[in-house]
């Protein structure tokens, strides 16, 4: 008897299945809405979205081995994929030698999104952290 109340098909199907729309509800009711405000009361929120609120911020200012790992790894994939290069290059065909050459004169266009525990999250430029180098350390050069 109760299981005659549920679908065995596991919850796969090939396409996501559409939203019903309930009767005498019109879809673009929110922009309909807006489209009555003018555009100077608008504008004052986009403003304060695109200023983003300098906090001090609470994570280190040292990439991680980890944070590092990743994106090399990224980069020399899209690298590999013919991505367009940002730095000169010197002879290097290497994807992983060119992304270790990018993120040694800071021209990776990534951004790395750290999750603090309370779930707010702070967003750093790769430009924007030092990377040490532990190969370097490894070696014995300065």
């Amino acid at each position: 008897m109760a299981d005659e109340e549920y679908e065995m098909d596991g919850g796969y199907e090939d396409e996501p299945v559409e939203p019903e729309i309930e009767e005498g509800v019109e879809p673009e009711e929110e922009n309909a809405q807006q489209e009555d405000v003018p555009d100077a009361l608008m504008g004052d929120d986009d403003k304060n979205e695109q200023e983003a609120v300098e906090r001090p911020r609470k994570t280190s200012k040292y990439m991680t081995k980890y944070e590092r790992a990743r994106i090399l790894g990224t980069r020399a994939l899209q690298i590999s994929m013919n991505a367009p290069v940002m730095v000169e290059l010197e002879g290097e065909s290497d994807p992983l030698e060119i992304a270790m050459k990018e993120l040694r004169e800071r021209k990776i266009p990534f951004t790395i999104r750290r999750y603090l525990p309370d779930g707010s999250y702070e967003d750093w430029g790769v430009d924007e952290l030092i990377v040490e180098d532990s190969w370097k350390r490894q070696v014995g050069g300065g």
